[in-house]
């Protein structure tokens, strides 16, 4: 779905990013902008700024910032056409689809429309389930028994099925709905029509997305009856393979441990958020996927997961693995703990305590050291066959990783244990993938022209040795050219902080002279064409905040620019206008004077034949004289 960029920016000219942040955090009314605690991690004294007039929220704590749609991103978890939609709700916009045909979108809103009639369907059933828990003494002595406070039971909405083959009949008065079938409550036999209820006799975990909405049950027996968990079937609002139970009501608290712990079951998760680690969530009864990681790669750049230290719990640490291979960047971690094989986290705790589970979790074997270990199970390092054995199942796990430094590391690591040279263990690795291609039914008829890439994105080292032109892609964009007049260097820091007051307060190009323009505008790349452009803006739209600004930079040459100059706690422009204005205007005097400062050098030289250029001297030191003898000068 592609969403057009004059939309997004329509959309954050209407929102106001503190109503939105302040459904979520509680604001107060600091100077120019409103003042609370980070939702983002946590903090005793307030450090989190959301600013009206930048339609911007900052963390001068841990650095997050962005505008209401990056806001919804980064606290709900959200997809960006999920945030975005959610805000075009709120304020009564239809997001339109580029590449949508009008049939398209009428299924589409069906299907928006059908989810969230199922959620309502599950929230009433999970309602139910509540009920019956406080009326049933064996659900009720089932989780005293597991050391489940009332606390808890109520933060994951826990609650009872019980006996009896059509309990929900007396919720729902038309048992016969379809909507009962489609959500996954009721069973319908294929031979006689029958109607039965899915969940009978079991404690029930309502499983929600990010949203908080509820789109599924686990269920689990009260004695050893099989099966011991029963999930909720695949629906069109339920993916077992997408979803992570216990993620909605842990989101905060992985913000706040720096880390989700990755569990395997449903009491797991409750279970340890009653013994002190409330950032735990669990699969859904299904093998980790690249989906379930990239999802709490959202709220965090630390995973640990936790498994049994049976052969069921290695198999299941394999899985993800390669199900957190794609996502393992450079700046993320992502360990594996094994527990001893006749624990699983709830009983470890119990029997050993917070603190030895803590320590677990922080000598949890890293990525890379089970990427190894998983290539070499099975093969003796001691012989040439077990070491060309361990290369070989190397080679997908080392092939999935994304290219870095962390990539490049292991290639080194992996050689020296095949004993080979990196570059003959990757050329051999970069020839199996051609011959795997070429054996493709969709295989290319020139492979040797095409080196291999997709998921294994194998690139050669380069040759440092080889000229740094000869290396540069063919792809990559010439530099921005600079502008006609002759470009000024300046200081870092004085003109980032002139371009970064420009984007803050695009209004202050009103107070500008034809001559500021000019200079700004003759500076060198990629600060000139960034005045360039803030200024051709301006004359066509008017003073824009720097939410609408950042989304019209995406994919624009300056766009690394404006988010280096506007992120960070030096990105803070605010203050009393006036004084901001001076400011800016004690810069621009600044770039007058060096502009001068140039002329008159060249006029020197000039002097000897030319007697205009003295008088031009001179008059140039009278207006430099009185740039530099400017009031914002002398406070």
């Amino acid at each position: 779905m592609t969403i057009p960029q004059s939309f997004i920016q329509e959309l954050l000219a209407r929102v106001d990013v503190v109503e939105v942040v302040g459904r979520y955090v509680a604001l107060k009314k600091g100077g120019a902008n409103f003042m609370g605690l980070c939702p983002f991690h946590g903090e005793k004294s307030p450090s989190f700024s959301v600013s009206p007039s930048k339609q911007f929220y900052h963390c001068f704590g841990c650095g997050k910032n962005g505008n209401a749609i990056g806001f919804l991103m980064e606290h709900a978890g959200m997809g960006f056409v999920d945030a975005v939609q959610d805000l075009a709700r709120q304020v009564g916009l239809q997001v339109p689809e580029d590449d949508v045909s009008p049939q398209e979108r009428e299924r589409a809103a069906a299907a928006r429309q059908k989810q969230a009639t199922l959620s309502d369907v599950l929230e009433k059933a999970g309602a139910a389930y509540r009920r019956h828990l406080r009326e049933s003494p064996r659900a009720v002595a089932y989780f005293k028994g597991r050391c489940v406070s009332g606390q808890v039971a109520k933060q994951y909405g826990l609650g009872y099925a019980p006996e009896g083959w059509r309990s929900l009949a007396s919720v729902f008065p038309h048992y016969d709905d379809p909507l009962l079938e489609e959500s996954g409550l009721v069973i319908v036999n294929e031979e006689d029509g029958k109607r039965y209820d899915r969940f009978r006799d079991r404690v029930m975990f309502p499983i929600r997305n990010v949203k908080g909405e509820c789109i599924g049950f686990g269920g689990r027996v009260l004695g050893d009856d099989k099966p011991k968990y029963l999930n909720s079937p695949e629906t069109p609002v339920f993916h077992k393979g997408r979803e992570l139970y216990g993620l909605f009501e842990a989101r905060n608290a992985i913000r706040e441990q720096g880390y989700a712990l990755v569990t395997e079951g449903y009491m797991d998760v409750v279970a340890l958020a009653q013994l002190g680690f409330p950032n735990a969530v669990a699969t859904l009864g299904t093998a980790c996927t690249p989906e379930h990681v990239q999802k709490l790669l959202r709220f965090t750049d630390a995973v640990v997961f936790s498994f049994d230290g049976d052969a069921a719990g290695r198999r299941a640490a394999r899985k993800a693995l390669e199900g957190a291979l794609p996502h393992a960047g450079d700046t993320r971690s992502i360990k594996f703990l094994f527990l001893p094989p006749e624990h699983d986290p709830d009983s470890f705790v119990r029997a050993h305590g917070s603190d030895a589970f803590a320590r677990m979790v922080g000598d949890a074997m890293p990525l890379s050291r089970f990427l190894i270990d998983a290539a070499s199970d099975g093969c003796d390092l001691g012989t040439s066959e077990g070491r060309a054995h361990m290369a070989s199942n190397a080679r997908p796990l080392w092939s999935a990783l994304p290219d870095g430094v962390l990539k490049r590391q292991l290639l080194g690591e992996l050689a020296e244990l095949a004993q080979l040279d990196a570059r003959d263990l990757l050329d051999l690795w970069q020839r199996a993938n051609a011959r795997e291609i070429q054996r493709s039914p969709r295989a290319t008829p020139h492979p040797a022209r095409h080196p291999p890439q997709g998921s294994g994105d194998l690139h050669p080292i380069p040759n440092d040795h080889a000229p740094r032109q000869a290396r540069r892609s063919k792809s990559v964009p010439p530099p921005w050219p600079g502008p006609s007049r002759m470009p000024r260097g300046l200081p870092s820091a004085r003109i980032d902080h002139a371009a970064r007051l420009l984007l803050s307060h695009m209004d202050f190009m009103e107070h500008l002279s034809h001559e500021d323009h000019a200079v700004l505008c003759a500076q060198s790349a990629p600060h000139g064409p960034l005045f360039m452009w803030i200024e051709d803006l301006f004359h066509t739209t008017g003073p824009l905040p720097w939410a609408v600004l950042r989304e019209r930079l995406r994919d624009h040459p300056c766009e690394d620019l404006a988010l280096r100059v506007m992120t960070g706690a030096h990105a803070q422009t605010e203050g009393d206008l006036k004084e901001l204005r001076l400011e800016l205007r004690d810069l621009l005097n600044r770039m007058l004077v060096e502009d001068i400062k140039a002329e008159q050098s060249a006029l020197i030289e000039r002097a000897a034949h030319d007697p205009s250029a003295l008088e031009r001297y001179r008059a140039l030191e009278q207006k430099r004289n009185a740039l530099l003898g400017h009031p914002a000068r002398k406070a």
